[in-house]
This record gives C-alpha cells, structure tokens and sequence, in this order.
C-alpha cells in the first residue's frame, strides 16, 4: 500500500492478549508444572540437559543460596560469564528471589568491570575463570587485592566497596571466592522459609535486570528493566513466531544480551520450549552441528552469523530440514542475505525484529506468514501493547512514509538509566517517549523500515545520505559478502562517503568495479568515493558493527580533521 499524506506515521500494537501480570519465576514454575518432563535447557559444551522439573529445582536451590549470602530484594548481582548452565540458573534464580540481575559484557576489561561494578553497587559477582582472551581471575585479582585474605562472602575491597561476595564458576579453589556449586549447600531452613515468604511481595513492575548499553561516547548506561518489561517482550516474540512446548531454538546469540536472555530465554519459559545453547560462544560450525543433531526448530542470529552459518565450508553437509522459524536482529538485516537464509536454511517462517535495549528489546517484528518481500524489506509490524510514532526535527509526528526519529511508548520502555536522571530525561520524554536516535519510516499499512541513525546520516554537499541505503544497492553485487557504509570529514563537500567491503571467498575486485557498478544506478552524491577491501569489520560481542572505529581509522588514514565545513 502506498504511503498517504493525510496519515501521520504513528502506530499502536494490538491488544488481543493481555500482559503477563506475573514475576519471572512465578512463570518457570507454571512451566515446571505443566511441562515437568519436557526439556527445557540443553547446554552442549557442557554436556547438560535438564527439564523443566529439574531446572525449577535447581533455580529454586541457587534462588536460597543468593539469599545465603545476605542479599535482599533489590540488591544488585553481576554476572560476567559466555553463555552456560550457569548463567540461565543465575538469571532465574535472582529472579526469583527479587535480585537485581546486572549483565556484563564478556568482552569488558578491568576498567569497565569496575566502572560497572560500582556503578549499581554489586553486592555480589558470579563470574567465569577465563573467556577467549580474558583472564577474568586474574582481573579480579588485580581489582580487589583484598580477595587474598578475605573470607567468601566477607569482602571489603577499597576499589568496589559495595561488592561482599565473588562466585566463580569451576571446581578449582580461588582464595576469598565461592565455587558456584556451593552456592545452594550454604541455605538453611532460614532461607526456605524466607524464599516462601518473599513471594508474595515481588511484583512485576519491580527491577530485575540491568543492561548496560553501548556507546560511542561517554560511560555506557544501565538501562534498568522490569519483570513486565522483558517477560513480556520474550512472551510476544514467541507469539510471533507461533512458539509452542514442541519448538527447541538454537540460541548462538549471548546471554548477557537482550537477544540471549529475553527472546531466547524468556521466550522459551513462556512457552514451554527447549533452549538449545550451541557453545559458549559463537561458532558456524557448531551452530549447524547443533540445529542438525538437537533438530532444532528456530534459530537466532544477527546477520553476520547468519552469514558465517551460509558461508562455512561444510554448509552443505548439514541437515537443517527441521528449521521453521527464528529472528535476525541486533543490526540491519541484508535483503540478499535474508533471502539465502530462507531459501537454503529452510527458515520459511524467520521473523525480523527491532528494538533497543532500552525498549526490552522488541517494537517491531514481521509475521512467520507475512509475504517474503514484506518480511526481507521491513522489520514489521508495531509489537503488542506498544505505540510507536515517527517524528521530524520539529518533534512533531511525521505524515506515513516520511523519514523521522522513531519513538516508542507502552510497558517496554525501562524505568530508566540506573543512577542517572539526567540521561533518563534525554531520552524519555515527559509524556513516556522513548527516543530511540534511529531514523525510520512507517507506511500506510503499518510496516516499518529503518533507515539508520540519525547520527549516522552524511550530508555530502547539502544532500541528506543514509549508509543503510547504500550498504542495501552493494549487496546486489554479486561478488560482494559484506559492507558497510560511513561518512568521513571533506573539506570540500563536508562529508564524504566511504565504504568498507568484505568480498566473498574466491573473489576478486577492485575499486573501479565497484564504482563502475554504481554509476548511473545510484546519485552520484551516492557513490562511494573511498573503498577499502578488508577481512573483517571491528564488532561487539553482539556482532554489532562499530562504524565509530572504522570511522577514526579512516580519518587517520586520510589525516583529515573531524572539522566540516559547508
């Protein structure tokens, strides 16, 4: 349906389903007791599979363990871990004992770990040994000298003075530190009878998860979630893609991310489906090895592992037939991409998904029925419950199909940056908006296409250019895997546009091709005028691509000043 003028671009989701009004473990046990004997978890590296009965046992054990330990409803715990058993036991048990849940990136070193422990106050840290490159230990040991002599559970560190308890993960000892698995022997009666009783006064409007969000400048915020908040969201998600107890989804994506823990974990809990965790961090193969051998039904991914995942070397080996749905989300989704996925990984039902930390994540998915044409150019449609609106610099509502900061409203957004008013106020408005800094479009019939950020948008020589634009007319090009788009300071012009390219295995090409493949296709204020060929982009854990890197390296490179001139 074409856009019409007299429409403005502001949507509000359906409300056919009610809201779930209860806490997060209040869910997991309705879970084990309808679905006791299914399998909830399995942990592949880990060699675990647990029910639905055993992970609600095991949950509530962990839940009387944290109690142990002196914490109370409120207290903020850290978890700094990959994706493990431990984690999803760590994030229900805290949730059900009204704990707040604060994820840490994996990838943080020693300055944003203490940054963010102190930023909460962390009472408690339950943390891995190693990850990757990261000797977690070791930092630890660096940030809190006092854990040598300091008996488990007693810390008193000058550097975090809120934190008392550190629990490592593994069976080996570590002085001042719990080991994981003695975490429940150490309740008494005491803490059953306190778990009991502290039920009835959780609600779901309470904190139970921070989020800390990345950023270009400044410290990274804790965007603070309620049960309502992600329970929801989670639950909505699998609704769309029409999740039910028989489905096992492959989640390759991280826990600490909103991607892992609510569309994946919540997700499942809500209706009752197996979660199905490949590895402790995200490889191809043993993604495919996974879905193959689990018979997973829905998998996860951001697009670069979904392209890792078409492009492993043995892709064809793998048998992928019991795929139906999943989500791609976490960064722009390629059309070309999007469409290998579903014609190779038989993934005829994958939904696209929007959203933002700080909404829970989701305001936007597509329909598993909705044609392929809508789901691989949009991300849908407005969520349940939520209201979106698209306004111009003016701050107010857009006609449909104009361009415009998008801003959501309703149960999702959070209750805010932890500690932080004045950040809080910048980005959620008096009536409830939150402002996302994405810039988008929505049309007559309610889609909503995402454009870029409104920080990222060039100005070459007076013309408005938008790099999601440009990165979608380079992915036609048959030789080309990968690109991204960005602009760079131009004495002349003011920006400039330059385009970073990852070629696919084999290939063979070079700037001239390129532009000579955009010439009379695109505006020539469209036209990249610098490419560069490269094998990787720097990334988060998430796979979300930095163009703020990319960006400082090339203006390094070029040695052209952060100045613009008109």
């Amino acid at each position: 349906m074409m856009a019409n003028d007299s429409l403005l671009s502001r949507v509000s989701g359906a409300a056919t389903h009610p809201l779930l009004r209860d806490t997060i473990g209040v869910v997991l046990a309705h879970a084990a007791r309808r679905w006791g004997g299914r399998e909830a978890l399995v942990v592949r590296h880990q060699d675990v599979r647990l029910d639905y009965a055993a992970l609600d046992r095991l949950v509530t054990e962990y839940a009387r363990g944290f109690l142990a330990l002196g914490l109370e409803p409120g207290d903020r715990v850290g978890i700094w871990a990959p994706n493990c058993v431990e984690w999803v036991l760590v994030q229900f048990a805290t949730a059900r004992a009204g704990l707040i849940l604060v994820n840490i990136n994996p990838a943080y070193r020693l300055h944003e770990l203490e940054y963010v422990l102190n930023k909460v106050g962390c009472k408690a840290l339950v943390t891995a040994a190693r990850f990757k490159s990261s000797e977690y230990l070791d930092m630890l040991r660096h940030l809190l000298p006092e854990l040598a002599i300091a008996e488990p559970g007693e810390l008193r560190a000058a550097g975090v003075p809120a934190l008392r308890a550190v629990i490592r993960l593994g069976a080996d000892p570590s002085p001042g530190m719990f080991n994981f698995e003695e975490l429940p022997k150490i309740a008494g009666p005491e803490q059953h009878a306190q778990l009991d009783a502290l039920q009835a006064d959780l609600r779901p409007e309470d904190a139970i998860n921070i989020q800390f969000t990345s950023g270009t400048t400044g410290s990274p915020k804790g965007a603070t979630l309620s049960h309502l908040n992600i329970l929801n969201n989670g639950y909505f998600v699998g609704e769309l893609m029409k999740f039910t107890e028989a489905d096992r989804l492959c989640i390759p994506v991280p826990f600490y991310h909103c991607f892992g823990m609510v569309l994946g974990n919540l997700n499942c809990i809500a209706h009752g489906s197996t979660m199905v965790v490949p590895n402790d961090g995200f490889d191809p193969g043993l993604t495919l090895t996974t879905i193959d051998e689990e018979k997973c039904t829905a998998l996860f991914g951001v697009p670069t592992m979904f392209i890792a995942e078409l492009d492993h070397p043995d892709f064809g080996k793998y048998d992928l037939s019991s795929l139906r749905t999943g989500v791609m989300a976490g960064a722009p989704c390629p059309i070309e991409i999007m469409k290998r996925v579903i014609r190779d990984m038989h993934l005829r039902e994958i939904t696209i998904a929007y959203g933002m930390t700080e909404t829970s994540p989701v305001s936007f998915q597509s329909s598993t029925d909705e044609p392929i044409e809508r789901r691989v150019s949009t991300v849908g449609r407005v969520h349940p419950h939520v209201e979106v609106k698209i306004i111009g610099d003016d701050g107010r509502t857009v006609p449909c199909g104009e361009r415009g900061e998008l801003c959501t409203r309703g149960y999702s957004v959070m209750l805010g940056y932890w500690n932080d008013e004045e950040r809080t106020r910048e980005s959620i408005d008096a009536e409830g908006w939150m402002h996302s800094g994405d810039l988008a479009t929505i049309d007559a019939a309610g889609y909503c296409n995402i454009v870029g950020r409104v920080k990222d948008m060039v100005i070459r020589g007076g013309e408005n250019v938008y790099p999601r634009e440009v990165e979608e007319f380079l992915y036609t090009y048959p030789m080309i895997q990968d690109v991204s788009v960005f602009g760079v300071p131009d004495r002349k012009y003011g920006e400039e546009l330059c385009a970073w390219i990852r070629l696919k295995p084999g290939a063979r090409c070079g700037e001239n091709e390129i532009r000579d493949f955009c010439q009379e296709r695109i505006a020539h204020y469209k036209v990249p005028r610098y490419i560069r060929f490269v094998d990787e982009f720097p990334m988060t854990v998430t796979g979300k691509i930095q163009k703020f890197l990319m960006r400082e390296r090339m203006i390094e490179e070029l040695g052209v000043g952060e100045e613009k001139t008109a």
